[in-house]
């Protein structure tokens, strides 16, 4: 399993509906809109760097995002 941060910039005033719409990707464990420089925080995990890519796309594009930035999960040895 790959897991990753998404932070989201969202239109002003569609945080909730876009934190809902997130929460139904599959790969999306949880989703919450915060205070800051970001409005949304989403945690996906997926079996593989290529679900995990799909999981962040499909979430890039939904109506009311205007900006992601993707922190994905690294391996420390």
């Amino acid at each position: 399993m790959i897991s990753a941060c998404i932070l989201i910039r969202a239109e002003r005033g569609k945080f909730d509906q876009v934190a809902e719409r997130l929460r139904q990707i599959p790969e999306v464990k949880t989703s919450f809109s915060v205070l800051g420089r970001y409005d949304i925080v989403v945690d996906v995990e997926a079996p593989n760097s290529k679900a995990l890519a799909h999981a962040v796309l499909k979430a890039s594009r939904l109506g009311g995002v205007v900006f992601t930035e993707t922190l994905p999960q690294v391996e420390s040895e």
